[in-house]
């Protein structure tokens, strides 16, 4: 139970700024203006996170999927700015 919950307080914490970096980005126009909106999703999206790290049988699980889940996201952002799509 404690490997899931640090999962969820960690790689929740990392998948949590990969998502806001994401709805920040995502809508036309220059990402400041979407910066306030953005760090509000913040605090939803940790807790989403969080209770998504008990949904996995074990720690190990949690903690790959939830790291996965980040990674997936951090390159995601990586491969928008490389792109040019965001400013």
């Amino acid at each position: 139970m404690w490997s899931r919950a640090l999962a969820g307080l960690v790689a929740g914490f990392l998948l949590a700024a990969a998502a806001t970096g994401l709805v920040a980005w995502l809508p036309p126009g220059p990402w400041p203006t979407a910066l306030v909106p953005s760090l509000i999703a913040f605090i939803p999206f940790w807790m989403l996170a969080a209770v998504w790290a008990f949904s996995f049988r074990n720690g190990l699980r949690a903690w790959a999927g939830m790291g996965a889940s980040a990674l997936g996201g951090f390159l995601l952002l990586w491969l928008l700015r490389l792109s040019g799509a965001v400013q």
